[in-house]
């Protein structure tokens, strides 16, 4: 064979060697890559939290209904000067809707003329009143005698008796037409729908030429919310961690809305009326926050954090570490007895049965594992709280920067089946 050619293919051998080094990183000289995967243990700051789903909720809604049936004839302007809607900003007393008031205005109208009657028949009843008095008096002073017969005597005092009678009954029928037009009056009012508080309108449910029919229920024509800077998060959280819920107790949340920004606030109530869905009980938390910039709007799905505890400038590895044991045949014989004898392994299991967001009770003893060759060694460490991904833990022999193993690796040698990248593929029935 020519020498160039035999160069050629020393100079492509060489080069694919190397490249398949890079891609095996074990090279031609056959060292194998460590078994384990590894992770740092950092230090920094860990909230351990319950995370839970939530709806925003103005803290003061008022549904503005009607009193008296009619047709809605317009509807009133806002502090803008602008016809009532969808977020119309409103001041206490504002006029909201107009009701047809043409029957109720007829009612005042009647009501009012029963009353100029009833006080007409009441002075006429008092005349009769001062007449049968008189002629009283007068059958007094002649009594029973040849002058007044006993019969004229007694009709005169009948007479006077009626009289005072009527009178009460015209003062009474006075008293009750003054009701008639009060109540026709307070008719005639409700026809104009007044704002109750200073807010603004979240839903306005009626259109002008609609009617209403009040009738047992009060039909609703605005839903009205009092105050939106100061807005609440209603959370429902799960029976297990219901527990872990205290009034006052810091919480963070974020809406789709506003992608990355954090909001804060505080547990307001624990509704106690809980609600059970598929045999899963959950119960209303109430989370107070401030919305003085108006950004949070009735109704947006929030993601709620409520914070169990905090912990500073800690060691901080992954769960996963703590969850990570070794065979017997990858830990030198003098750790045999904590690998045989040890509790450490039943401690991380019960820590892996809670609830991922609940906090471990600190002083809980666990085991991390460090390199040590092709073997690997323990380290005793103190485990704090966990915020569902890292935990932190506490160790003379642990330190910033310190690779501790979290996993193996899924390595297979030549003989398993492993092949190199540049061989061609295998032809059915492992013949070429």
């Amino acid at each position: 064979m020519d020498f160039s050619i035999k160069k050629k293919f020393i100079f492509v051998g060489i080069a694919t060697c190397a490249l398949f080094a890079l891609l095996t990183k074990s090279g031609c000289s056959g060292d194998k890559p460590s078994p384990f995967v590894t992770a740092t243990v950092k230090r920094g700051d860990l909230i351990a939290t319950i995370s839970a789903t939530g709806t925003v909720e103005p803290e003061d809604v008022i549904d503005v209904g009607a009193q008296v049936a009619g047709r809605i004839i317009s509807f009133g302007k806002d502090k803008n000067g602008k016809e009532i809607d969808y977020g119309s900003e409103v001041e206490e007393g504002t006029v909201l809707a107009q009701i047809d008031d043409a029957l109720y205005a007829a009612d005042v109208a009647q009501a009012r003329a029963a009353l100029v009657r009833a006080e007409a028949d009441f002075m006429q009843m008092q005349a009769k009143l001062f007449q049968a008095e008189r002629d009283w008096q007068r059958a007094q002073k002649l009594g029973p005698s040849d002058a007044l017969s006993q019969s004229d005597f007694d009709a005169a005092k009948a007479a006077y008796e009626v009289a005072k009678a009527n009178v009460a009954v015209g003062s009474a029928a006075i008293g009750q037409a003054t009701a008639a037009l009060q109540r026709a009056e307070k008719n005639l009012s409700y026809c104009t729908i007044r704002s109750p508080v200073k807010g603004v309108i979240i839903d306005r449910r009626v259109n002008i030429g609609q009617t209403v029919v009040a009738s047992l229920n009060a039909p609703s024509l605005f839903l009205l919310a009092r105050d939106l800077k100061h807005i609440q998060v209603w959370v429902s959280v799960n029976e297990a961690d219901i527990g872990s819920i205290y009034v006052g107790q810091p919480v963070s949340f974020t809406v789709d809305t506003y992608p990355g920004q954090v909001f804060r606030g505080e547990v307001g109530k624990i509704r106690l009326n809980a609600t059970m869905t598929q045999n899963v009980v959950t119960y209303t938390v109430e989370v107070i926050t401030d919305n003085a910039n108006g950004k949070l709007l009735p109704y947006l799905t929030a993601n709620v954090q409520f914070e169990l505890s905090k912990s500073t400038n800690v060691l901080l590895v992954p769960n996963a570490a703590l969850r990570w044991f070794p065979q017997a045949g990858q830990v030198d014989k003098k750790y045999k007895d904590i690998v045989e004898g040890s509790d450490h392994r039943a401690g991380v299991a019960q820590t892996e049965q809670k609830a991922p967001m609940q906090p471990v009770q600190k002083g809980r003893q666990g085991l991390l594992w460090v390199p040590d060759g092709n073997l690997v060694k323990p380290i005793k460490v103190s485990i704090g709280h966990t915020d569902g991904t890292f935990t932190d833990v506490q160790s003379d022999e642990l330190h910033e920067g310190l690779e501790i193993i979290i996993g193996e690796q899924m390595l297979t040698s030549a003989g398993d089946g492993a092949r190199s990248p540049f061989a061609p593929p295998p032809i059915a029935g492992g013949r070429r």
